[in-house]
């Protein structure tokens, strides 16, 4: 197995996926299968194996830190496969190949510094867990990997995906975006990442349209797939959470056919790879936003990287790769025939890479490979913790001396170290791993940018984890370039309701996806995206937006409405009327029609009459307590008081008419005294009832909201159904004795029989009041009201028409009948 290789006191190993895909082989198990064989040599990764190199070099030159002790290391390529990755941990961990039979027994690996894909590091720490083996992943974001039961000796310098899904849905909820799709590699990475994230997004309401999957081996079928399901999504958003290398062959699908507008969201994993970095994928990623860990520039690198050359290490494996990508040509060693060779020209020797302006010198914003960098700086602090007993670049009096023997080194103790490792490099940076082996959470936000015609990624922003365990996002939003335009994208299954409606859920569609119902009658939804209608206050409506609860229109009968001015007219009239009566009646006191008819009770009644045309004003106006009171008894007792002389009359007439019988002396017993008492105590028990009424149970002004939604009914509650009732019946049994009497009395002889009128009177006001009681109950609202006064209006025009229209007539336009003959006439 090929592998870059330096001897040392002590060896640390390294795997890195220098080839990204590895070509399978049929197996006939007829011979010995043949070698690995990869495809598609990766500068990147390339990269970080000089990174850990250099990194080793500088070490070993450096006198404060494992003085006097050799660090060495063997590097393999795992092929970006977990099988690979496996067996180049193995092959470390059984000893260099490297090493000639004739070296005293060499120092196994004391600390392995791999991998960049999670599927290959849990492999790697599942199998050399158990045996201690401290590794250092400088890559592997799965969160799985902080498992200490399972992978006790795993690190990294890298966060975890646990704080990359955080940072990445604060990211979402920056935005506002509900509605995203979500691409994972078919590996540990890809599918851990994915649940980690939509953990966080459901606590934000966010929902995943679609999930799909894809890796490097996949047939072009399963890619398609993947790329029809963006195109019949409805998201503007997707977030691939994907290595570059199982990325890109989507990425160029994409790209041809042409599928833009969408907004794309990056793991750290492919966001500033180099490979997809081109103005061609930029035509459909451009504007991509994604996280990545802090980058450094590291001094002396560069010439490092500009030295390396096939010349200067004829020797070293993937070198020859390295150059023909870099040179454009193939370099042919002493002793190599070159006749075969076709696919490049063949280097002259004098070719350099010194002034050479590949991305891949360009060491002023390494990432992942600063990550390899403290890494193999993390490994040397443990080992000269464990080895001296004291930390690194510590003041000593005295020259440092060992304290165990490099010999005696196990790597249980390595691990244990590395636990405690806690240095601040000469970047500033502190180096320190948590319980989980973890390193502390710090991102850099990425935007893709077009620039000059090159792409860039551009630092746009920061996530880092706080003392207190909360975390912060800071955006210059203002400098992010969109791939929709200027203005952040918006990606919704559906719109935010807007106010006045709420959300109502599609059946078998995702809780982001809902049609906008409008509020029912007294519900509001006053802001958008409400998941209920608020219902209004009892006093109040909804408005016509279902926005705002509005006070209800409060009704009430009032004088300025068509019905309180007429109700007000007649009850005016008929007072007047009566006023006017009592007048004429007080003028002709002394004329016969008027002795005939008694005038002492003719003037209590208009008087009463005069008091029942006035009831109905109480009835106007917005109720309160005193007039909730005052219209029932006041109806009551002067209704009494009138039927009460009604009765009264009605008695006159009978007995005035007995009296002509010979030997009758009942006249004289029913004189004005009599009289007087029978209107008092008939009046006086409807008083005695309405005080009864108002102590005990008095009506109130009330509320009444069961005739329509949009207003409220002012009335007055009768309080006991019991009294009112009893006030309405103790009337009609009044009326209903003068009823009877003056029907008794209609045949008796006189050319003017009071009774006749007396009885039509009260014909008329019974059947005003039999009508009343199912109207009263039917009627809605003011139209209570407005039965009741007409009710009392009808019945007290009834008697004054009835009893007092025929008087008025002979006195006012037939005086020559208003003598004692004419009315004896008959008798």
């Amino acid at each position: 197995m090929p592998s870059l290789f330096k001897q040392g006191d002590v060896m640390i190993g390294g795997i890195f996926p220098l080839f990204n895909k590895e070509i399978r082989s049929i197996y006939t198990f007829e011979r010995e299968p043949p070698g690995v064989k990869c495809a598609g040599f990766d500068l990147r990764a390339f990269r970080w194996t000089q990174v850990m190199i250099f990194a080793t070099e500088e070490i070993n030159k450096e006198s404060t830190l494992l003085p006097n002790i050799t660090l060495g290391y063997r590097i393999l390529n795992s092929c970006a496969s977990p099988t690979n990755t496996l067996r180049a941990a193995l092959t470390l961990a059984s000893g260099p190949e490297e090493i000639k039979s004739t070296s005293t027994c060499p120092p196994a690996i004391s600390a392995l510094i791999a991998e960049s894909g999670s599927s290959q590091s849990l492999a790697v720490a599942g199998t050399l867990g158990p045996f201690q083996v401290p590794i250092v992943s400088y890559f592997s974001t799965c969160a799985c990997l902080s498992d200490r039961a399972k992978y006790p000796t795993f690190f990294r310098t890298i966060p975890s995906d646990y704080f990359q899904a955080k940072a990445l849905a604060a990211l979402v909820k920056r935005f506002g975006w509900q509605w995203i799709g979500a691409i994972q590699s078919d590996n540990d990475y890809g599918r851990n990442g994915i649940l980690a994230f939509t953990e966080e997004v459901k606590k934000l309401g966010v929902c995943i349209a679609f999930v799909g999957t894809i890796l490097r081996t996949h047939t072009m079928d399963k890619i398609l797939d993947v790329v029809e399901m963006i195109k019949q999504s409805t998201v503007k958003v997707i977030l691939a959470f994907i290595p570059e290398g199982d990325f890109y062959p989507l990425m160029k699908e994409v790209v041809k056919q042409n599928i833009t507008g969408i907004q794309w969201i990056a793991s750290e994993a492919w966001i500033t790879a180099p490979r997809p970095s081109t103005p061609e994928i930029y035509k459909a990623f451009g504007g991509a936003l994604g996280f990545v860990v802090q980058k450094m520039a590291i001094p002396n690198l560069k010439p490092f990287l500009t030295g390396i050359s096939p010349h200067a290490d004829p020797s070293g494996a993937f070198v020859r790769n390295f150059w023909e990508i870099m040179v454009g040509c193939r370099s042919v060693l002493p002793g190599e025939h070159s006749a075969t060779e076709a696919t490049n020209e063949m280097c002259t020797g004098n070719e350099t890479l010194l002034y050479s302006q590949d991305m891949f010198f360009n060491v002023t914003q390494l990432r992942v490979s600063y990550n390899v960098y403290k890494a193999v700086y993390a490994i040397a602090h443990a080992l000269h913790q464990l080895v001296f007993c004291q930390p690194a670049h510590q003041p000593a009096e005295k020259p440092l001396r060992p304290c165990l023997n490099i010999s005696e080194i196990q790597t249980k103790q390595v691990t244990a170290h590395l636990q405690k490792v806690h240095f601040r490099n000469q970047f500033g940076d502190n180096v320190l791993f948590d319980e989980n082996g973890d390193p502390p959470a710090s991102y850099d936000i990425i935007n893709w940018q077009l620039r000059d015609g090159q792409v860039q990624h551009v630092s746009l922003g920061h996530f880092a984890s706080a003392a207190n365990g909360d975390y912060k996002l800071s955006v210059r939003e203002e400098e992010i370039v969109w791939r929709t335009g200027k203005m952040v994208p918006s990606s919704v299954c559906s719109n935010v309701c807007p106010v006045g409606t709420r959300k109502a859920q599609i059946k078998g569609k995702s809780t982001c996806c809902f049609d906008c119902i409008p509020c029912a009658d007294g519900t509001i939804a006053n802001s958008t995206g409400a998941a209920d209608c608020t219902p209004c206050p009892r006093e109040y409506w909804s408005s016509e937006r279902k926005d705002a609860c509005i006070p209800k229109t409060v009704e009430f009968l009032t004088y300025h409405e068509p019905m309180g001015i007429a109700i007000t007219a007649v009850s005016l009239l008929g007072a007047s009327l009566s006023l006017a009566i009592m007048i004429v009646f007080v003028k002709y006191r002394e004329t016969p029609v008027i002795k005939a008819s008694n005038t002492e009770l003719s003037c209590f009644l208009l008087f009463s009459l005069f008091l029942c045309f006035l009831c109905p004003l109480t009835f106007i106006g917005r109720p309160t307590v005193w007039t909730c009171m005052l219209r029932h008894t006041a109806f009551g007792v002067t209704f009494a008081l009138c039927i009460s002389c009604v009765l009264g009359k009605t008695i006159v007439v009978v007995t005035a008419f007995k009296a002509t019988c010979p030997g009758n002396k009942i006249s004289g017993k029913f004189g004005p005294a009599q009289q007087r008492i029978i209107v008092c105590s008939c009046t006086f028990i409807q008083i005695v009832i309405c005080i009864l009424w108002l102590k005990l149970d008095p009506p109130f002004p009330d509320m009444v909201f069961r005739y329509s939604n949009r207003k409220i009914v002012l009335e007055c509650n009768t309080g006991s159904e019991a009294a009112f009732y009893s006030v309405l019946g103790y009337i009609g049994i009044l009326a209903i004795i003068c009823l009877v009497l003056a029907f008794l009395a209609r045949k008796l002889p006189d050319n003017f029989n009071e009774a006749k009128f007396i009885t039509f009177s009260m014909l008329i006001f019974c059947a005003v009041w039999i009508t009343f009681i199912p109207a009263y109950v039917s009627s809605p609202g003011k139209f209570t009201v407005a039965v009741e006064t007409f009710a009392i209006l009808s019945s007290a025009f009834g008697l004054l028409i009835c009893i007092f229209a025929p008087k008025c007539y002979i006195i006012l336009v037939k005086p020559e009948k208003n003598t004692k003959k004419h009315i004896m006439a008959k008798i």
